[in-house]
């Protein structure tokens, strides 16, 4: 559940910032966008998300997205985009807007992934595991059942 609203979240991101860019710059097709979107949302959330910040942390994922989002940008962009001016500087400026939404997703995942581990162990008690309690008693009492005058708190 946790990677659903995660996914949510990088779609919105990365939509707006791919349909404000490439929309006003070139003029793109909507649909073609919307792919773009998607597509590069998959990518950034399987390798960036994944992979490298379960391994290496958030900081090293921050890193590692500006650039893989750019190329993915560019080479996507090629294939989807017709454009009459090199599709570089506007991939750049894009994996620059995303890349600095990145740490805040990064955090997010890390956070909620914490608490889904600490909410299963708090949920699934060990059942084999059991504690009895002792006492002392306040009046004891002897085998002719007088009671000791000693023991009286």
């Amino acid at each position: 559940m946790i990677y659903l609203k995660t996914l949510g979240i990088k779609v919105i991101v990365i939509g707006i910032t791919v349909l404000s860019l490439f929309g006003i710059f070139y003029n793109a097709n909507l649909m073609n966008l919307f792919w773009v979107s998607v597509l590069l949302t998959g990518i950034t959330f399987l390798v960036g998300d994944l992979l490298i910040l379960r391994r290496f942390g958030n900081v090293t994922a921050s890193i590692v997205d500006f650039p893989l989002t750019f190329i993915a940008l560019w080479l996507l962009g090629s294939m989807l985009i017709e454009a009459s001016v090199p599709l570089v500087s506007i991939s750049l400026m894009a994996a620059f807007f995303i890349a600095c939404c990145e740490p805040f997703i990064h955090t997010y995942i890390k956070e909620k992934t914490e608490e889904d581990r600490s909410n299963e162990t708090i949920e699934s008690p060990d059942v084999g595991r059991l504690q009895t309690e002792f006492s002392e008693e306040l009046e004891s009492t002897t085998t002719d059942g007088k009671e000791n005058q000693h023991d009286h708190l």
